[in-house]
């Protein structure tokens, strides 16, 4: 059995959704699939949680938006009347579930994490039931299941939870794999699972290719497929370095660090579960289904040069955090860490010096982040400053710990494109180092590090 991840910005407009139907019918009979909502759903559902809060009118709006994306695919896509009223009945009655969710939300006049998240797994929760009524009209034995349902256990941190592997495990071939049969397609939701409270709680963005991991590690199965609008991994983001070639091959450590990096191919929880159990992963281009892709294993060829990638992140910033003899001051650390994960604040990387601390952040939690510290008493630093203006750049490939003057190489080729490097960190990981640059500087630093090991 394989488990095939499917959706996303792939799935829009009904030309594109017949892609996906074709890439089901010819490889979902006896395997599990994994979908994500309709391109731009979560965003619409997010927004309409702000409209909601302005003023109850504006719920049937909202509500009609999304009635326009989906029943439309419904009549387009449902040939046989019956299948399609029934499609059609189980979507209004989502529509109308949603509906009373945004009112509770206009009535208490505030926004709950659990209600957050309850709303935004409504994309995933109408792909699957349109994907399965679709498939039934084209003949297919096709099953919608949603993943609070079979029982993908998370630990219940909202917005960003993790799966727990030994419960959803015994869920799932339980609940799960007891339906895999012949040529029968299980069509699961991707993007979110439940605490063993019985609250719904989401992944994060792009949480659907994590939710795909999950269920391949817990059923064992033989691959995970994940379908992209992209043939896989590159050695560059080809808008920067038009000359990127693809990656053929990664390691689960490689995939980690492109993916952390900013390289938006994977969620960056992915490879774990996999790398635990040892599945094989690929990605594959959902319009150009056969061409190789990129394969992740436990094992990864060493490149010519070391380096496989250079990926970036410009959505990120940094709070410099001054004091004289900061760096060795007991516990400051600590205390400035757990102020912000009190807050949901999460700490990317830490640099520290004797008269500075550095903390990388997501760019969107910087000014949170600085008010949470200035709250601080008593303060424990004598000037505290945000810069935003920054980029990413993270160098990747197994060896880069073992092999001699990489990182000399890196830097003459930042100092000959006139660029100046903020903030460098090496050591953590085996398989990648990264340095900082204002952002403006980006372009130059990743075409003149691009050249330097590809040519």
């Amino acid at each position: 059995m394989k488990v095939i991840k499917l959706g996303g910005g792939s799935l829009w407009q009904s030309d594109q959704v017949q892609e996906i139907m074709d890439i089901i019918i010819q490889r979902g009979p006896g395997n599990v699939v994994v979908l994500s909502g309709l391109g731009g759903v979560t965003d619409r559902l997010s927004a309409g949680i702000e409209r909601a809060l302005r003023g109850e009118g504006n719920i049937a709006e909202v509500i009609e938006e999304l009635r326009g994306i989906h029943l439309p695919l419904a009549d387009v896509l449902i040939q046989e009347l019956a299948i399609r009223k029934q499609t059609t009945a189980a979507l209004e009655d989502l529509f109308s579930r949603l509906e009373r969710l945004y009112f509770g939300l206009t009535f208490t006049g505030e926004v709950t994490p659990r209600l957050k998240d309850m709303i935004l797994t409504f994309g995933e929760r109408l792909s699957v039931i349109l994907m399965a009524g679709a498939l039934k009209g084209k003949d297919m034995d096709a099953l919608a299941c949603m993943a609070d349902e079979i029982g993908i256990i998370s630990d219940g941190q909202y917005g960003n939870a993790t799966a727990l592997m030994a419960p959803t495990r015994m869920n799932l071939r339980k609940r799960l794999l007891p339906m895999v049969k012949g040529d029968r397609i299980i069509l699961v939701t991707g993007y979110f699972g439940v605490s063993s409270q019985g609250c719904v709680t989401t992944f994060g963005r792009g949480g659907s290719d994590y939710s795909a991991a999950v269920i391949a590690a817990a059923t064992g199965a033989e691959c995970l497929e994940v379908w992209k609008n992209v043939d896989g991994f590159m050695s560059a983001d080809p808008v920067f370095v038009p000359e990127a070639g693809m990656i053929a091959g990664l390691s689960y450590e490689e995939a980690a660090e492109l993916s952390y990096f900013g390289a938006k191919i994977l969620h960056p929880n992915t490879v774990d579960p996999l790398k635990r159990s040892g599945i094989p992963l690929v990605i594959k281009n959902t319009f150009h289904p056969d061409r190789n892709g990129t394969l992740i294993t436990g094992k990864s060829n060493r490149a010519k040069s070391v380096v496989k990638s250079i990926a970036h992140n410009t959505d990120v910033g940094v709070l410099k955090i001054h004091a004289s003899g900061l760096g060795a001051k007991p516990g400051v650390l600590g205390t400035i860490a757990t102020h912000l994960s009190e807050k949901g604040i999460n700490i990317k990387s830490v640099i520290t010096s004797q008269t500075c601390i550095s903390l990388l952040l997501d760019r969107e939690d910087m000014e949170q982040g600085y008010q949470e510290i200035r709250k601080i008493h008593p303060r424990p630093y004598v000037r505290l400053e945000k810069v935003a203006d920054m980029a990413l750049v993270g160098i990747v490939g197994k060896g880069l710990a073992e092999k001699k003057g990489i990182a000399a190489r890196v830097f003459t080729a930042v100092a000959n494109s006139e660029v100046n490097i903020e903030m460098i960190s090496m050591g953590p990981s085996r398989v990648a180092y990264y340095f900082m640059v204002k952002e403006k500087d980006l372009k130059p630093t990743l075409r003149a590090v691009h050249d330097s090991f590809f040519g």
